[in-house]
């Protein structure tokens, strides 16, 4: 009976130690619905109250919902290639004005807002919101172990394999 116990103790060890794995597989999903793209847009802004205007624009298809929207506003160029903003972006006019560039989105829509503070008069300012030319970048919301930075224009469009030469105005 004791060599039975023993050997009793010995197989349930061995099977307690077997079944113990310190393996623990890391799954890598890949995400292959989504993908970046870009599209550049020249908003006209519409008047919604005495400081605030709004540009809103929907999409050709609704976005998949781990999609997120990055919109940058061209500030000017350098060397002959534009210079790109990430919103929010805010620019100070004088000692204490401001106009503040923001914007909102939802897998159906994109919402650029431009509003300033009340003493600065946007309708006799009109070059804070006419003719700017912002570009929409949509991309995957996880990106991975390597942590980009979004206010790096150039750095995201590396990252996600981005053909600025492929990016067209959207009428």
């Amino acid at each position: 009976m004791k060599k039975f116990l023993s050997i009793l103790m010995l197989a349930f060890a061995g099977l307690f130690i077997l079944s113990c794995d310190d393996n623990d597989e890391v799954v890598q999903v890949e995400d292959n619905d989504t993908y970046a793209t870009a599209y550049d847009i020249s908003p006209t802004f519409i008047r919604s109250s005495s400081n605030l205007y709004q540009f809103s624009d929907e999409f050709n298809d609704p976005l998949v919902e781990s999609d997120v929207v990055l919109i940058y506003m061209q500030t000017g160029t350098a060397n002959n290639s534009p210079v790109w903003r990430l919103l929010p972006y805010t620019v100070f006019v004088g000692s204490i004005d401001e106009v503040d560039y923001n914007f909102d989105f939802s897998k159906f829509d994109i919402q650029i807002n431009v509003n300033s503070t009340p003493t600065l008069n946007l309708d006799a300012n009109s070059t804070y919101y006419a003719g700017k030319r912002f570009r929409v970048v949509v991309v995957p919301a996880k990106t991975g172990k390597n942590s980009i930075d979004h206010k790096d224009y150039n750095a995201v469009i590396k990252y996600y394999g981005i053909d600025e030469s492929k990016i067209k105005l959207k009428n």
